[in-house]
C-alpha cells in the first residue's frame, strides 16, 4: 500500500511541508561543573512531542547532533543551536546570559520558547 507521500509524488502535489516553528514551555535549569563549581550553565529542556517534531522536521544535523534554531524568549531574540540530551529525553536549548539578564529568568523561572529551525 502506498503511503500519502507517495500518492502526491505520483499526482504532482508535494506533502504537506513538516513544520518549522514550534514553542515549549519549561522551567529554568542550571547545570553545575562538578570539579570546582565555579562554572554553570543554564538551559530550558525540549523534550516530548516537541522533541519529536524537531527530529522529524530537523534534517540532517550538525556537529554532536546539533540544531541551528532561531529562539524567542519574551522579547529576546537569539540565534543558537539545540543539543541532543540522552538523559533528559529530548534536547536542551542553552540560556545566554544576556537572554537571561534581560528576561530576569533565574534557576526554576517558567519559560516559554519559541523556536524556528533555520
Amino acid at each position: 500500500m502506498k503511503d500519502l507521500a507517495a500518492i502526491a509524488a505520483e499526482f504532482g502535489d508535494d506533502p504537506e511541508p513538516a513544520p518549522r516553528s514550534f514553542s515549549h514551555s519549561g522551567t529554568v535549569w542550571r547545570w553545575q561543573a562538578e570539579k570546582d563549581g565555579t562554572a554553570a550553565w543554564y538551559f530550558l529542556v525540549i523534550d516530548g512531542s516537541t522533541a519529536e517534531a524537531i527530529r522529524a522536521a530537523a534534517g540532517p544535523r550538525r556537529g554532536f547532533g546539533s540544531v541551528r534554531v532561531m529562539a524567542r524568549i519574551g522579547s529576546s531574540c537569539f540565534s543558537t543551536s539545540l543539543f541532543p540530551s540522552k538523559e533528559m529525553g529530548g534536547f536542551l536549548l542553552p540560556l545566554k546570559a544576556s537572554v537571561r539578564k534581560a528576561e530576569k529568568l533565574t534557576e526554576g523561572s517558567p519559560v516559554k520558547a519559541g523556536l524556528e529551525l533555520a
